[in-house]
């Protein structure tokens, strides 16, 4: 419901820490100069679901049944009329060519009857403010959802009414949507998919799904193959407003048969739950208002909360990944080592390709900041791919600069210059505004031994 502020990537490693200021590199001249225009992605490739349909299942009804707090549902809820969708307040021009986009995935592989309208009363009202104005609602979010509400005005003033709470609900008629309108076109996007997708659908977050952006850890972004089958499940007419837990799970055998055929020749796995003490962990480690020293001890008590419940997934993984970036300024081998611990367990776990392409980004800038080169492209090249379908501007940019660092330190200038002239137009899509674009692409080119001086 609440969508939470992605990490940040951290490009500049130990051996950057001493540098001092130099001319720009050559390479990097573009930033003296107009940017070349913002890149889009066009046509989706989201990927199916891997699991088996008894595993998909039980997350449906973990995700309409539970909210975030972990407050349980009496009743399942959804608009049980065509979705109508308004845009409102001051939306730059990438939001609404995003949701128009949005919008046709939703009608073509949920199969959901939605459009927008210009005017007047919509089911959900899409409301493009400020990110101040946002946090002075809700300090910690990036963007978030609410029921009977369609504006922040309207929000505020009846937040503490039971109009606004979610348990209370019996039928979905009337959301409000609210995100800001002054981030980044991707972080824009981010925001558009996963909040509609909840106010279209599931309320809860699962850190135990691999592939889905019901997951606070962020690392998908736009809604996946699995996302779409959920929602496709949740309008199937064999459902409706107000039915049970034991109702709705009587009926998803055989909706999921008809929609996920696949799935019921995939074996079930078990699964366990996570814990509220590690999804607390894992939030204060990554989360605004806790000390460098709380926040690392928040991460190991993830990760000894991961060995011991004995998972081997990608929940095992994540608090090493975060480890990782927490110390790769002080002690980059230790990084390495945290990295090579979470590729281990994200190894054994299917659909967690773009988790490993997210360390992939880590470990290369290491091998570049190292004048390895040949090491940074053998890591880099099969990843581009995952960031391309996962539609990750933002990584898919970075992962091009270090590429073109990687060219030049074996010896191939002409296609460093092509790969990073091509990276700058995803690059203005996923961070922004220019000088973001040109600050990444400095600590990148800064990354390159030959690129700077010890101090």
């Amino acid at each position: 419901m609440i969508r939470r502020g992605a990490i940040i990537l951290a490009l500049v490693l130990a051996g950057c820490s001493t540098t001092q200021a130099i001319d720009t590199p050559t390479r990097a001249q573009y930033s003296d100069s107009t940017l070349p225009p913002m890149k889009r992605f066009t046509a989706p490739r989201p990927t199916p679901p891997v699991r088996s349909n008894a595993n998909i299942a039980a997350d449906f009804l973990s995700l309409h049944f539970e909210l975030e707090s972990g407050r349980e549902l009496p009743v399942f809820t959804r608009f049980e009329t065509p979705v109508t969708v308004r845009l409102t307040g001051s939306p730059p021009p990438t939001m609404k060519a995003d949701l128009k986009r949005l919008l046709e995935r939703l009608r073509r592989e949920a199969r959901i009857d939605i459009r927008q309208v210009k005017g007047g009363a919509a089911n959900i009202t899409i409301e493009a403010v400020s990110r101040d104005q946002i946090r002075r609602v809700l300090p910690h979010a990036a963007c978030f959802v609410v029921p009977n509400a369609s504006s922040l005005a309207e929000f505020r003033r009846d937040r503490r009414k039971q109009k606004s709470n979610w348990s209370l609900l019996t039928s979905r008629e009337r959301l409000g949507i609210f995100v800001p309108n002054d981030v980044s076109p991707q972080e824009i996007r981010d925001c558009l998919h996963e909040e509609v997708a909840q106010a279209l659908g599931p309320l809860n977050d699962l850190y135990r799904l691999p592939d889905s952006v019901f997951n606070d850890d962020n690392v998908h972004t736009v809604l996946t193959g699995f996302d779409m089958l959920v929602l496709r499940a949740t309008y199937a007419p064999e459902l409706h407003s107000g039915m049970t837990r034991p109702q709705v799970a009587a009926a998803l055998p055989a909706i999921l048969r008809r929609l996920n055929p696949r799935g019921e020749r995939i074996a079930a796995v078990p699964y366990s739950e996570t814990p509220r003490s590690w999804v607390d962990a894992v939030q204060t480690a990554l989360g605004p208002g806790a000390g460098t020293a709380q926040r690392h001890r928040a991460a190991n008590r993830a990760a000894s909360i991961a060995a011991r419940s004995g998972w081997t997934d990608h929940r095992r993984a994540f608090p090493h990944y975060i480890l990782g970036r927490m110390v790769q300024l002080d002690d980059p081998e230790l990084a390495q080592q945290h990295y090579a611990t979470a590729l281990h367990f994200l190894a054994q776990t299917p659909a967690t390709d773009l988790h490993r392409a997210y360390i992939a980004t880590q470990t290369a800038a290491y091998a570049v900041a190292l004048g390895n080169g040949t090491e940074a492209l053998r890591q880099i090249n099969p990843n581009l791919d995952v960031m391309a379908r996962a539609e990750n501007a933002a990584m898919l940019a970075t992962l091009m600069m270090l590429k073109a660092e990687a060219l030049e330190l074996v010896g191939k200038p002409d296609q460093a210059r092509a790969v990073r002239l091509d990276s700058l137009g995803w690059a203005r899509y996923g961070f922004g505004s220019d000088w973001a674009v040109r600050s990444v692409m400095q600590d990148i080119a800064l990354l390159n031994p030959r690129n700077r001086t010890s101090g």
